[in-house]
């Protein structure tokens, strides 16, 4: 398989030195992250639909009802995008202009492929929950044969794609260095809070 997920359609054009196009960094981006926004194209509408997925090897997996827009659309095979962002802090400049945000971004092209046999359709959902809630899967019941019938679940390879990371500290002009003005990176983080638990 392909080192490089680097084409012509995923090539970064604005500010080119912030990109990578290599499995390592494409993966580590996805891994670490669960919410993702799918642009898809329906019956000439262009959507885009946020979605939590997993990384199971070298494809994006997605699911929800057999029936939604989304599955339906992917399952057809049609052209979809599917991006990834964190956001890892406000970058505050001397000058209102040279304001940013630190983060990292992964836009992925292809197309989607239903996964329908049982047994593969099973792994995946096991695998989707393990990544979002890992250990989960060992405690709650699976889903029966009605739950997975009425499941749909798609993969996306990961064959064309693009990295993009901004890190590091505001880029200010030599003569706004001299202002009174607070600069620096504000952090953003994510975190999982204390569970509250169903009493129901």
């Amino acid at each position: 398989m392909e080192t490089t997920l680097q084409t012509e359609r995923t090539r970064v054009r604005r500010l080119p030195q912030r990109a990578a196009y290599d499995r390592e960094a494409v993966y580590a981006i996805l891994d670490a992250g669960f919410l993702c926004h799918v642009g898809i194209v329906e019956r000439g509408q262009p959507i885009v639909i946020p979605t939590a997925y997993a990384r199971v090897g070298d494809a994006i997996v997605l699911h929800g009802s057999s029936k939604s827009r989304l599955v339906e659309v992917l399952s057809s095979g049609a052209p979809a995008c599917v991006t990834v962002t964190h956001t890892d802090g406000f970058v505050m400049a001397r000058s209102a202009f040279h304001h940013s945000i630190n983060y990292r971004s992964v836009v992925i092209l292809g197309r989607g492929e239903p996964i329908t046999g049982e047994a593969e359709k099973y792994a995946a959902l096991e695998a989707f929950m393990e990544h979002l809630h890992p250990g989960r899967w060992a405690v709650v019941r699976p889903p029966n044969a009605q739950e997975l019938k009425a499941s749909g679940v798609v993969r996306i390879p990961v064959t064309e794609a693009s990295a993009k990371i901004r890190t590091g500290p505001p880029l200010d002009d030599a003569e706004d260095m001299a202002l009174d003005v607070w600069a620096g990176v504000v952090p953003l983080t994510l975190e999982r809070g204390t569970p509250i638990q169903d009493l129901g």
